[in-house]
């Protein structure tokens, strides 16, 4: 081989290496925006699912099929019939907390899932559904988790009135998400009672 060819076999391999560095480096940088996008969008359910998968590759892929999903549904605000339907099934059912506390924690539990329904999400089972509310409403689906864990409890006779209060709580905060239109306005929510 000549030596006229080495400076041009050694550019070339130069300028693989450049490319190959610059593809490395764009991936990790397109990589850590999604990682933050994701982080942002989920909150405490990117911690959790990174906790659940242990892989960051792993949860941030389940994390964006979910948000396929999800934004595939026709998720979509309530009538101001059902609206006004809702907010005074769910006065009804937290008065009853006073006297029957785990019947109103049960009612409470059928009353999000209902609305749930009528705003378009699928009613599968529990883990799905959550997933599914995890997308809109990170901010508050480990209180549904939490709140849904405690009605099971309650079923068994294994929760107290402390747990029933807390998780009727938990209820209200997702229900106060899905009453108004707060996958566009979070602060639009009905006056709020407490449950004591």
């Amino acid at each position: 081989m000549s030596t006229g060819v080495w400076p041009g076999i050694v550019v070339v391999i130069v300028i693989i290496i450049v490319v190959l560095a610059l593809a490395f480096f764009w991936r990790s940088v397109t990589q850590r925006r999604q990682s933050e996008r994701l982080h942002g969008a989920f909150g405490p359910e990117y911690d959790r699912t990174l906790s659940r998968r242990g892989s960051r590759d792993r949860a941030e892929a389940e994390l964006l099929e979910r948000k396929e999903r999800v934004d595939a549904l026709n998720i979509r605000p309530l009538a101001p019939a059902d609206r006004s339907r809702f907010a005074d099934a769910w006065r009804a059912t937290q008065a009853r907390f006073v006297d029957k506390p785990a019947e109103a924690t049960a009612a409470a539990d059928r009353l999000v899932t209902d609305l749930l329904r009528v705003r378009g999400y699928p009613i599968s089972e529990f883990d799905q559904r959550a997933a599914d509310v995890s997308v809109r409403h990170p901010d508050v689906v480990e209180n549904y988790r939490a709140a849904h864990a405690t009605s099971l409890a309650s079923e068994q006779g294994q929760a107290s009135t402390e747990d029933l209060r807390t998780a009727m709580i938990h209820y209200r905060a997702l229900f106060d998400e899905l009453l108004g239109n707060a996958d566009t306005r979070r602060s639009e929510t009905p006056e709020r009672t407490e449950v004591r």
